[in-house]
This record gives structure tokens, C-alpha cells and sequence, in this order.
């Protein structure tokens, strides 16, 4: 094979070659997520708001450090302007809850046999909120809403989005260290799936060599997702039901990440197993193109809908497309990333939202040639003071994907 990097090793080598690193790095301290709770009192006081409700899950845990799934039962938080913090959780669960708690607040509970939306209103109405808009946690389940709704009739719920996304939006220096080095640790393992290919190795070999190469580099939970995809599988952007297994000369599209102190990595690197034919070749530089040209767009100041833009316009350019038709690019060009792995803001036609320094979010403007292969590069940015910055290198060839030639 004219390839480099590519083949050549087992997968017990590349397990035993793997050193851990997730301690490298610490997790979000109690003084950060203090000051996320401050900057959200300081916008609810400006957007003239008297409370927000935080249910459990990524949004509960991104203001308190409370990490709790959210289920039947609602379990939450509400924040008032003041920065005063009232849990809501069923009775048995007090003990847990104090011992999850981080961040200090009054738990206040209900039976099992009794209402926790009129608990809400009661806890409300004990801090002299009694009338007005509740911002609510865009996430809370449609029971919960509803069942609040039928007994909080003095009250109006609002999307909390505008404080929620406001804030998650823009990284800290903590959190863009954390993803750093959880993009580190899965392009290392990108490179080593590379290196453990031959022809009839299956998706799920691979899968569970990914999984496993996260677990010893310290991500303690393996892959927090995985996509391997080979030949005309690759035309589909996330999967089919039965993967095949690995021919000579096919396309590889491999997309996966972990979860380092709960921030995500997503990469996708493709490449050739095998001699690369003319249209695979063209492709494949055609979509690094794009992604350098969405790479260019991503300018403080522009909008999200710029970077989408740039990217058709190129697919355009080679005929490609145009919008979302095939071949071509069939759905939007990013998506940001955090502690969930799709989150704000999402590089898209219809998003306005301002480029920021500390928004982070993937470049991925695949392109899908139907009944033959596709082709997805995947990397993301971070903005800073002076513009966009990659957390990982774009790849280098359609042969060299990792720059082993270089």
C-alpha cells in the first residue's frame, strides 16, 4: 500500500504502548461554578428576571457540580437573582443530594405521593416571588412543565435558553484545557486505530479496540461515542444497521470521543485503506478544502450562518450541492461542544448568534457521494482574542492522514 500510517501493527501493541493522561489536567473547580452561578444572577437581573429553574442534568450540573440524571421524578434547582440556591428532589433522596451538593443550598423535598410542581410554587412563593416569568431550564421534560403549568397559574415559563446557552457558550480557560486535552487523547487513538487496519478487521473490532484505548489513556468511561464506517457504509453520515467489514482499497471514516471530567472530544478522520482512485482522491481534497474555508469564516464578529455559507459556496464552486442535495454537504457545517457533545452554537444557515472568543465548535462539512463513499473531516475550533484556533490539526492527505510523512 502507498499509505502511511496506515496498517502494520496489532491492536495488543498499541494497548500496551498507550501511557494515561487524563490526570494531566484538573477538573472544574467549586470557584468556577460559583462564578457561572454570579454571571447568571447578573443576567437575570438585566433580562429583569426573578428566578430560573436548573433541572437535573447537563444544565444543573454546569451552575451547581451537581451531577444527576434526570427520570421520572423531577429533581432540580432553583436559582433567584439574588444567587440564593433551593433544590428540589423527592424525600429518600435527601441523603444523595447533600452528598452531591457542591454548591450549598436549601433541599427541599417531596413525598412520594405528593406534588413536587406545588412544592416549586411554594418555594417560590417563600422567597416573595409571587407573580411573573420563570425562566425554565430548556431541557425540562414536558411533565415537568406541564404538571407546574396546571398549578402555577400566577406565573408565566420562559425559556431559560438566552441565560443557559449565554453562558455555556463561552469557555473558560478551565474548560478549554480539559477539551484540549481530551482531543489530544482521542486523535492518539484516531492514529492508532489507523495503524491496527487490515483487510477483514470488522467495525466492531475497531470499536471495542476504541473503547478500550480511551479506558487506559484515563478516560474512565471508554469511548463516549464511536461511528466506523467502510466503503459505501461511509456515504451515510452516522451509520448504518450492519457495518462491513474492511476491503482493500475503501474508504475509512472513523468518528469518536471521550468524556475527560465530563467535556467531550469528536473527531473524524478518513482516509484510504488501499490505492485511493481519482473521484475518492478529488473528494477527499474538495472537503479539505471546505473545511479550511469554514476554518477562514470562523471570525470574531461574523455569524454562525457565515461559517455554513463559506462552506456551500466552495461545494458549489466544484459543483457540488448546491444546499443540501448530493453530492454534496448534507447537513450543517458544525455544531458546538462541552459538556454535551451537541450544543450551542450550531454552525448553521439560520444561526445569527455572534462568534465570540471562548465559543468552541466542531468543523465537519461532509460530503456524501450516494452508493459510493463519503468523506468527513472533523475538527474543532476554539476562538480566541486574535481569531480561530484548531484543537487538533486538520488531516494532511488522503494516504497520510496523520502528516507521518512530513
Amino acid at each position: 500500500m502507498n499509505t502511511f500510517g496506515i496498517g502494520g501493527s496489532t491492536i495488543e501493541a498499541e494497548l500496551n504502548a498507550i501511557t494515561p493522561k487524563a490526570h494531566l489536567v484538573k477538573p472544574i473547580q467549586k470557584e468556577e461554578f460559583q462564578s457561572r452561578i454570579d454571571k447568571a444572577c447578573l443576567m437575570m437581573k438585566d433580562q429583569n428576571k426573578q428566578a430560573m429553574y436548573l433541572h437535573a442534568g447537563t444544565n444543573l450540573f454546569y451552575f451547581t457540580g451537581m451531577k444527576w440524571s434526570s427520570s421520572e421524578r423531577m429533581v432540580g434547582a432553583l436559582l433567584f437573582q439574588n444567587g440564593d440556591l433551593h433544590f428540589i428532589a423527592p424525600r429518600f433522596e435527601k441523603g444523595t443530594i447533600l452528598d452531591f451538593m457542591l454548591i450549598n443550598g436549601e433541599v427541599n423535598c417531596w413525598e412520594e405521593h405528593e406534588s413536587p410542581y406545588k412544592l416549586f410554587v411554594k418555594i417560590l412563593q417563600s422567597n416573595n416571588v409571587v407573580t411573573g416569568a420563570i425562566l425554565m431550564d430548556e431541557a425540562t421534560p414536558f411533565f415537568v412543565i406541564d404538571g407546574i403549568t396546571k398549578v402555577a397559574t400566577s406565573y408565566s415559563l420562559e425559556n431559560a435558553k438566552s441565560i443557559t446557552a449565554g453562558c455555556r457558550m463561552i469557555k473558560s480557560e478551565a474548560e478549554i484545557a480539559i477539551m484540549q486535552l481530551a482531543m489530544d487523547i482521542t486523535l492518539e487513538v484516531q492514529k492508532a486505530v489507523a495503524r491496527i487496519l487490515r483487510v477483514g478487521i470488522s467495525a466492531k473490532e475497531i470499536e471495542d479496540f476504541i473503547h478500550e484505548a480511551h479506558i487506559k489513556y484515563g478516560a474512565t468511561a471508554g469511548s463516549y461515542f464511536c461511528i466506523v464506517l467502510f466503503g459505501v457504509d461511509s456515504s451515510f453520515p452516522h451509520g448504518v444497521k450492519t457495518p462491513k467489514n474492511l476491503e482493500e482499497n475503501e474508504i475509512v471514516l472513523v468518528d469518536t470521543g471521550c468524556q475527560i471530567h465530563n467535556y467531550i472530544s469528536d473527531i473524524t478522520r478518513t482516509y484510504i485503506f488501499g490505492e485511493a482512485d481519482d473521484l475518492q482522491k478529488s473528494i477527499w481534497s474538495i472537503e479539505k478544502e471546505t473545511q479550511q474555508a469554514a476554518f477562514d469564516a470562523a471570525q470574531l464578529g461574523n455569524v454562525c450562518a457565515d461559517i455554513d455559507d463559506a462552506s456551500r459556496k466552495v461545494l458549489e464552486s466544484h459543483k457540488l450541492g448546491p444546499d443540501y442535495d448530493l453530492p454534496g454537504l448534507p447537513h450543517r457545517t458544525g455544531h458546538g461542544i462541552g459538556l454535551d457533545i451537541h450544543e450551542w452554537p450550531y454552525i448553521v444557515r439560520n444561526d445569527k448568534t455572534v462568534i465570540k472568543q471562548g465559543m468552541t465548535f466542531s468543523n465537519e462539512p461532509m460530503i456524501c457521494v450516494p452508493n459510493k463513499f463519503g468523506i468527513r473531516h472533523e475538527d474543532h475550533i476554539y476562538m480566541t482574542e486574535s481569531g480561530p484556533k484548531w484543537f487538533t490539526e486538520p488531516m494532511h492527505s488522503i494516504e497520510d492522514p496523520f502528516g507521518v510523512s512530513k
